[in-house]
């Protein structure tokens, strides 16, 4: 099952051009979707019109060179690693799911466009990548709809209340990513009915998850680092967004500002309580 291509043993009942078709489909419909969603929203007039505003209250020039090294810092953090989660678990989870889904979506589209001739055969690595892809989906999503988003560390959502926006691309993500499991699974042990029934399923949750850009929150993966190098560069050239700074506590300059720091500074500070740690979050 994990090293054979569901796709091309269904070509012989769907011919590849059909499933070549649908999959530009969806590729059209994301674009569509997020364009629409960013003249809805106006993100990108919002976007620009605050780079413009930053740069007019800049303090210093960035130039090219450090530009560069800021967006292979947002790849590498925001992007990559996803470093902005405080959370470990929280981060871990969202490192599975998106590199799953990635995996997922690349080997999907290589196998549909390159392997569903009937002369032609994937190497094993692919349809493993794509079955390991979407079981990583479906791990890390699970994870954070069963047990992150219902701490009331984090979200405070019970596991069967729908929450909007960010719930539709979640279930989108998790519907897709286990109808094709379960189809890839009873198409390997013969279950023909079952079979077309999960394969109906999986198309079905795809249309939904790739046709809901609009009003789910697919496009943000987009946004998400444009927004993080803009605040970086922001940060750089001394404008940070209108926000102030954050300061270094043992600045003397500081101090001499706040007299009453070093006594919260010292090695012994007065016992300010447990604050937030005096009960520990629990689940609903």
């Amino acid at each position: 099952m994990l090293t054979n291509n569901p796709f091309s043993e269904i070509a012989t009942q769907i011919p590849p051009s059909v499933m070549q078709g649908y999959v530009v489909l969806m590729i059209v419909l994301v674009f569509g979707g997020t364009v629409l969603d960013m003249i809805h929203k106006q993100s990108a007039k919002y976007f620009f019109a605050n780079a413009k505003k930053a740069k007019e209250s800049a303090t210093k020039k960035v130039g090219a060179g450090k530009k560069t090294g800021l967006a292979v810092k947002t790849v590498a953090n925001e992007v990559l690693t996803s470093s902005e989660f405080c959370n470990s678990k929280r981060r871990l989870s969202h490192l599975m799911t998106m590199y799953g889904f990635i995996f997922f979506v690349v080997t999907t589209a290589i196998m549909i466009f390159k392997y569903t001739g009937t002369d032609a055969q994937a190497p094993a690595l692919l349809p493993l990548l794509w079955h390991l892809g979407a079981l990583s989906l479906c791990v890390g999503g699970y994870w954070f709809w069963f047990a992150i988003r219902v701490d009331v560390a984090a979200e405070g959502v019970k596991w069967n209340q729908f929450n909007g926006r960010g719930d539709l691309f979640i279930l989108g993500l998790l519907s897709t990513a286990t109808f094709a499991l379960l189809w890839s699974f009873t198409q390997a042990i013969g279950l023909v009915g079952f079979k077309w029934l999960m394969f109906a399923l999986f198309i079905l949750s795809a249309t939904v998850l790739f046709g809901s850009v609009y009003w789910s929150k697919f496009a943000h993966m987009f946004f998400k680092p444009a927004a993080a190098f803009q605040k970086k560069v922001a940060q750089a050239d001394g404008s940070n967004e209108n926000l102030p700074f954050d300061y270094d506590l043992n600045d003397p300059e500081l101090q001499a500002k706040f007299p009453d720091l070093p006594t919260y500074l010292g090695e012994n500070p007065p016992n300010m309580g447990l604050g937030i740690k005096r009960e520990a979050p629990r689940h609903y």
